[in-house]
């Protein structure tokens, strides 16, 4: 009878466990995104989704890079800059596309930063093929800055509200399910107490 009762106390005692440990899990989760993305969603100065058409779409130059080739060893290489030039059609405005945040903070000139390789022909072509593909489109979503002072404008956005949403659900959903387990841990410990009392009144 003892054990039975220190095995359901320890039963219950893990299960307490399981439940805070989802919910400080949810709440560093939510700190980390709190500094991350969804500070970089709420300083975004591109919100304003438009429609644009691609005016040109050239490689400019070549811009120095480095890439690892081991441990504690860099050697350099070069990347194709691709400078893509759109209109904005609801405003008529003409302003440089970068692919993204990360693109635009990286080297505003050019609008995608492939990944630094020994062989530059290989980022060259890929870097064509966007060029390519960007002219035949024509018509490309974008983000525009609603109070026209920035003169570039993004094709996607990295921390747009549907990618903060994303990464919310599942701290959330550990949230709510840590809360239930410790409340229906607490639930099932007081129905217990409150049966052990109403049955020693009977008595």
């Amino acid at each position: 009878m003892y054990l039975t009762i220190r095995t359901i106390y320890q039963k219950i005692r893990e299960a307490v466990l399981l439940g805070l440990s989802m919910v400080l899990f949810s709440a560093v989760t939510y700190f980390i995104l709190g500094i991350t993305m969804v500070r970089a969603y709420r300083d975004s100065v591109w919100t304003e989704e438009s429609s644009c058409t691609v005016l040109n779409s050239s490689i400019i130059a070549e811009i120095n890079c480095s890439y690892s080739c081991g441990a504690e060893c860099r050697r350099s290489s070069r990347y194709p800059c691709l400078q893509v030039f759109i209109s904005v059609n609801s405003s008529g405005r003409v302003l440089q596309l970068s692919h993204n945040e990360e693109a635009q903070e990286a080297n505003p000139e050019c609008f995608y930063i492939p990944k630094c390789r020994k062989e530059y022909s290989v980022s060259h072509a890929l870097v064509t093929d966007i060029s390519e593909r960007l002219k035949a489109y024509g018509q490309v979503p974008c983000y525009c800055d609603p109070t026209g002072q920035q003169d570039s404008a993004l094709l996607t956005r990295l921390y747009g509200r549907r990618a903060v949403l994303s990464s919310l659900l599942w701290p959330t959903c550990t949230l709510v399910m840590g809360t239930l387990i410790v409340a229906m841990v607490k639930l099932t410990q007081y129905l217990s107490i409150l049966c052990e009392q109403i049955s020693r009144i009977k008595r």
